[in-house]
C-alpha cells in the first residue's frame, strides 16, 4: 500500500486516478483548494493548492508519490512550470516520486513529425494549456542534475481526446508509447479518464518510466 497525495483531486484526471488508487488499496490524500474532496474511506481531504511550497513539502515527506493533475496554465499565463523547482525539490527532500498529469500537446503525430500542437488543425482555444504543459514537460526533463539528483518523476500525457466531454469507460486494454501520438485503426486518439487512470496508477505501483514521459491510447 503507498500514500499518494493528489493535487486536483476533485478534477477529471485527479478524480480517475484517486478512485484507482483507492481500487488498489492506497491511501490518497485528496488536495483541491476547497477541501470539498470525498471523505471516504480511504481518503484524507486537505485545502490547499501545488504553489503552497510549505504544504507540498509537508505530503511530500508524508507521501510515497505526489501527483500533480492540475491545469497548466491560468488566464493563458503558465501556472505549473514556475513550480517545477520546487516540487522537484520537495519530492527529492521526502522521498516522494513526482507524477505528472500531462498533455497531449507536445506529442509527435509521427516519429520525426511535428508536435501534435504544431499541426494546422489543433484548436486555438486549447494552445495556451498545450504550450504550458509542454513546457512542464521540457522543465522536468532539464533539470539540474545535481541540484535534483534524489528527485524521480514521470510525466504522463493522454491521448488526444481526453477528458469529460469524452468520458469513455473502463476496458483495461489499451497501449502505451513513449513520445509518438497513439492513434487506432480509424486514426483516432482516445483515452477514457478510468483506463487513463489505471495506466497511472500502474506506474506507481511497478515504476518502468523513470524520469520519463510516456502516453497512453486504445
Amino acid at each position: 500500500m503507498a500514500v499518494i497525495t493528489v493535487f486536483g483531486a476533485t478534477g477529471y484526471a485527479g478524480g480517475h486516478i484517486t478512485d484507482e488508487a483507492l481500487r488498489r488499496g492506497h491511501e490518497v490524500i485528496a488536495v483541491n483548494r476547497t477541501g470539498s474532496a470525498e471523505a471516504r474511506p480511504g481518503v484524507t481531504p486537505v485545502a490547499g493548492s501545488v504553489d503552497d511550497a510549505a504544504l507540498v513539502a509537508d505530503l511530500a515527506a508524508k507521501s510515497d508519490v505526489l501527483v500533480v493533475a492540475v491545469h497548466g496554465s491560468v488566464d493563458g499565463e503558465p501556472f505549473l512550470l514556475p513550480l517545477v523547482p520546487s516540487l522537484l525539490t520537495a519530492a527529492g527532500a521526502g522521498g516522494a516520486r513526482l507524477g505528472v498529469v500531462g498533455g497531449a500537446g507536445s506529442l509527435s503525430v509521427a516519429e520525426g513529425g511535428p508536435r501534435l500542437i504544431d499541426t494546422p488543425g489543433f484548436p486555438d482555444a486549447y494552445k495556451p494549456e498545450a504550450a504550458a504543459h509542454g513546457l512542464v514537460l521540457d522543465a522536468l526533463r532539464s533539470a539540474d542534475a545535481n541540484a535534483h539528483a534524489d528527485a524521480d518523476w514521470f510525466y504522463v500525457s493522454p491521448a488526444a481526446e481526453f477528458g469529460a466531454w469524452v468520458p469513455g469507460e473502463h476496458t483495461g486494454t489499451f497501449r502505451l508509447g513513449d513520445d509518438v501520438l497513439l492513434s487506432d485503426a480509424e486514426g483516432r486518439s482516445f483515452i477514457s479518464g478510468a483506463d487513463y487512470a489505471v495506466a497511472f496508477v500502474d506506474e506507481i505501483d511497478k515504476p518502468a518510466h523513470r524520469k520519463a514521459r510516456f502516453t497512453v491510447a486504445y
